[in-house]
């Protein structure tokens, strides 16, 4: 599939109707999502592979997985986000397991982990646990992350490696109180981490 053919795809997913700021519940765009799952598809990251799906939301990085030939399982905490990932793999017909966890309980063994965590932007450091617990999952990461922690996400995975980061441009649309723009676009970077043995 190509990746223009999976963004429009994914632009039926639904999205959170009442999302939380603290959990820093933003919706990853359609357009960047196609853009990470087609790169880990061409890499070989993806089809016929064991993939998670980190704080999964309303599950657009698992459902274009699971449309790339992965066989997906999406994890997250909160259940009304969950319910709209179910109804949006029924809209798709995409097959994907979800399971309500933790980050920090949820265990478990995975080629590639795909995830766009929260950014510490409401609650510092809440990308950290996802970032520990990717390394202990997978062999493999696509992770997308502020461009601003460049050095710190760098630095915090060693001693695993970052064979690739590309630039994007995140749109975050006014969701939230504390939002002054109607879309605000922040730097951000695609990585492709390997975990090392």
């Amino acid at each position: 599939m190509k990746q223009r053919s999976l963004e429009i795809i994914l632009e039926q997913v639904k999205v959170f109707e009442s999302p939380s700021a603290e959990l820093e519940q933003y919706s990853t765009p359609a357009p960047i999502a196609a853009r990470l799952l087609h790169f880990a598809y061409l890499r070989g990251d993806i089809a016929d592979k064991h993939v998670v799906d980190l704080g999964c939301g309303t599950g657009v990085l698992a459902l274009g997985a699971a449309l790339l030939g992965g066989v997906v399982t999406g994890v997250d905490s909160d259940e009304r986000a969950l319910e709209i990932a179910r109804a949006n793999a029924q809209l798709l017909g995409a097959k994907v397991v979800w399971l309500k966890s933790s980050i920090e309980s949820f265990e478990g063994s995975y080629d590639t982990v795909v995830m766009n965590p929260p950014f510490g932007a409401q609650k510092r450091r809440s990308d950290r646990p996802f970032l520990r617990k990717a390394v202990s999952l997978g062999k493999v990461i696509y992770l997308l992350h502020n461009a601003v922690v460049n050095g710190f996400v760098r630095h915090f995975i060693e001693p695993h490696r970052v064979t690739d980061a590309i630039s994007v441009k995140l749109p975050i649309a006014h969701t939230f109180k504390f939002h002054k723009d109607e879309v605000r676009y922040v730097d951000a970077i695609i990585y492709r981490i390997e975990v090392a043995d």
